[in-house]
């Protein structure tokens, strides 16, 4: 990496040398009186005495584009265009920010400013040969996930020992919104001189010459301006890896509100150039064993589950023809589109396995899928909400009824009821990427029957869950959350019909310091009647964004239930639909800055949060008799800065009689301990927190906290929302009085807590 740096650093310094030099010759021109004439019969213009073309666009000679000549010839444009991108300025790069500093940096990334189409840049080393790098970096399907085929049609050897291929690949859509796009190129692998692998690759064009491509109806044919990779060894092992990605996607065919999805070269930059290069270090990081993962599933097994989980929604938000999908007709309300495929002999046995197309009962697949604008709500913010409170948009019977599809008696078709979740669920984690930004794991449903007609709900359910994207600081990040029922065995071959929810920021992100999301009190509370923050502090209200969430949930379905499953699935999703809008209101920043709790269900008469801060901290002071922090009260919101950032969980919970005590407010430790958000805080109950020792002890000691004002606890066990078990050493409990003495709420610390 270091050597990494000093390169780009001379590199900079001569791209700085090179614009003084410009910047001292246009003086000059500037001061020194220029002839200009003008020829109109040939069209160009003599400037100083030198003659420019005034159409910029390269003139190539004569020659046959479609012989090995001809495409050699283009090959070799291909290289110098590249390589120029690659190594030199023919690209205005600037580098991008939100990038992970450090050691454990992917690496050095760019991306373009004002040039014809969306660029991005990368730099980074790995432990790899480079002929390993040149043969995962040409399987871009196993690391490229809007890829849905790449076909090589024809491989032309060269003479100086490289090979030209021609490539037809198609790739996903992001959203149900616009068409996908298909590329035709041409890719060129050679060696250079100094002993550098080179992969490069172009567009096929009427202006750059070489036989046509194959028709496709379905796409928009997008160009691929000079890309590619050049791979050079390293003393000692590994490669240098530059990777270069310059494409137009036609930004122009798609509705105007949906252009920067294309036209943003940071969302390239995190799908496409920092996608290959992450790929590569986890293989890397895989064959050396430094990556070890727990149940004994290789991690090609576990790479192929999320690969088919995303293909498999990839392919039902696009809905293409050629895989058996058609259009049902609407119910006169055109929100939620549905498609079915009753063929499932090309599609179950390609993505799904056979077992599903198999079973007496199977009819085809049957897809409601929609896509929403959202404004102000961080993707990353409501994807992780999506993902840890499932109960807030699931409805149980649903999903009972999803995993017995994949047996051989699936139960009677449900009605979607909202907030029909009888169960609690626990995420257990499979496998996750080298920087964390995806990660696969099973979601145990733990089932309840509460009547004898929800019998079919007590038992365990177990969904395989793919989620990415929730780095709240990654610039052009795409969050996305998709899971698909399986068995308790998640037999590697097992049967996926994936549903899940995607959300894509389709404005830049500003880079002042208030983009930056972070969940703490004093950038999501109001503090205090005409409390100023001071400059440079987190302002959710500059957090300023548009998002469009795309959804989709796919069904088996009989034969003869067809339209049955239809409206189940059409009411179920606008009943998702409904949820995660007034999840995205709950979350959104200009609203988190109004009250202690965003939740609608909070406490009549709830302090502000500068208040609440004081009584917690005089009235540990008054029983306790020691400074629960080290802080003049009197410096502004000071105070609530240092409880926010407390070592130690600090939460407070109501003490309403006649209710079972549910939270209302925790600090940022105390956020982590309960795995939560303030959003969800106040849905959590504080018995079904502590274990059955701590409930005994707490009711043991509950008279002497509201006599004496606090308690002292032993160690013991508590546990998250996640159902993650946790160890504290010592827990304290105290009264929390108001202004007029009256007993507010309870506070508890933990101290020095950890999961087990």
């Amino acid at each position: 990496m270091n050597k990494l740096l000093m390169e780009e650093n001379d590199r900079l310094q001569k791209q700085v040398s090179h614009l003084v030099y410009e910047n001292g010759y246009m003086r000059t021109q500037l001061h020194t009186p220029s002839t200009t004439t003008t020829d109109t019969s040939c069209e160009s213009v003599v400037v100083s005495g030198q003659q420019q073309q005034q159409n910029p666009t390269p003139q190539h000679p004569q020659r046959d584009a479609n012989s090995p000549a001809g495409l050699l010839a283009i090959a070799e444009e291909t290289l110098a265009e590249f390589l120029s991108k690659a190594t030199g300025t023919a690209v205005d790069w600037v580098q991008m920010v939100g990038m992970k500093p450090g050691p454990d940096s992917i690496g050095i990334v760019a991306v373009s400013r004002n040039c014809s189409g969306i660029a991005a840049r990368a730099c980074g080393l790995v432990s790899l040969e480079p002929t390993k790098v040149a043969e995962i970096l040409k399987d871009r399907p196993s690391w490229f996930r809007d890829c849905r085929c790449l076909d090589v049609l024809s491989v032309i050897p060269t003479g100086n020992g490289g090979t030209i291929e021609l490539i037809y690949m198609q790739t996903y859509a992001p959203t149900t919104l616009a068409s996908a796009r298909d590329f035709w190129t041409l890719r060129y692998t050679t060696t250079l001189e100094d002993g550098s692998l080179v992969i490069c690759e172009r567009s096929l064009t009427s202006s750059t010459g070489g036989p046509p491509g194959p028709p496709a109806t379905c796409f928009v044919r997008a160009d691929m301006l000079p890309s590619g990779y050049l791979i050079r060894p390293c003393d000692g092992g590994g490669s240098i890896i530059n990777i270069v990605d310059h494409v137009d996607l036609d930004p122009w065919s798609v509705p105007e509100v949906l252009r920067p999805l294309y036209e943003s070269s940071r969302i390239l930059a995190q799908k496409m150039t920092m996608a290959s290069l992450r790929h590569i270090r986890q293989i890397a990081q895989e064959a050396s064993g430094e990556i070890q993962y727990t149940g004994g599933r290789q991690p090609a097994v576990l790479r192929t589950f999320s690969q088919r989980l995303c293909r498999g929604f990839n392919d039902a938000v696009n809905g293409f023809l050629d895989d058996g999908w058609s259009i049902l007709g609407s119910d006169g309300v055109e929100d939620v589109t549905i498609a079915i495929n009753s063929n499932p002999g090309k599609f179950v046995g390609s993505q799904y396995n056979n077992t599903l197309s198999m079973l007496p009962t199977f009819g085809g697949v049957l897809c409601a899928k929609a896509s929403m604008l959202l404004q102000d709500v961080p993707p990353a913010l409501l994807v992780r909400f999506l993902r840890e409170h499932r109960s807030e948009w699931a409805d149980y019977a649903i999903d009972a009824y999803s995993a017995a599809s994949l047996k051989s008696s699936p139960y009677a078709i449900p009605y979607a009821r909202p907030g029909a979740f009888p169960g609690t669920q626990v995420i257990l984690p499979l496998a996750h990427t080298v920087e964390h930004e995806e990660f696969l794991e099973v979601v145990r449903l733990e089932g309840h029957a509460f009547s004898p007609e929800d019998i079919a709900l007590s038992r365990d359910m177990y969904l395989l869950q793919l989620c990415s994207g929730l780095d709240e600081n990654a610039a052009g990040g795409c969050a996305q959350l998709v899971f698909a029922p399986i068995d308790e065995t998640c037999a590697d071959d097992a049967p996926l019909l994936p549903s899940g929810f995607r959300v894509i920021p389709l404005d830049p992100k500003s880079d002042k310091p208030g983009a930056s999301r972070t969940l703490d009190l004093a950038s999501t509370l109001e503090v205090g009647p005409g409390g100023a923050r001071p400059p440079g502090e987190a302002d959710l209200t500059n957090y300023n964004v548009r998002s469009v969430l795309t959804i989709a949930f796919q069904f088996t379905y009989e034969n003869h239930l067809r339209d049955n499953v239809a409206v189940m699935a059409r009411q179920y999703v606008r009943s998702v639909v409904g949820s995660v809008q007034r999840v995205a209101m709950a979350i959104a920043p200009s609203r988190l800055n109004t009250h202690v709790g965003p939740n609608p269900k909070q406490l009549p008469g709830s302090p502000e949060a500068l208040t609440l801060s004081h009584w917690i901290c005089r009235s540990y002071r008054v029983h306790i008799g020691a400074d629960l922090l080290e802080v003049d009260s009197r410096v502004g919101d000071a105070v609530l800065k240092q409880l926010w950032n407390h070592s130690d969980a600090i939460l407070c919970c109501s003490v309403k009689t006649n209710i079972s005590p549910v939270f209302t407010f925790a600090n940022q430790a105390g956020l982590d301990m309960l795995e939560t958000t303030l959003v969800a805080l106040q849905d959590i109950m504080l018995d079904k927190v502590l274990d059955e020792a701590g409930r005994k002890i707490l009711l043991s000691e509950f008279s002497k906290i509201m006599q004496q004002g606090f308690a002292y606890l032993p160690a013991g066990i508590c546990v998250s929302s996640m159902g993650r078990p946790i160890s504290y050493d010592q827990a304290i409990a105290w009264k929390v009085l108001a202004d007029d003495n009256s007993s507010h709420c309870l506070a508890f610390m933990f101290l020095n807590w950890s999961f087990i």
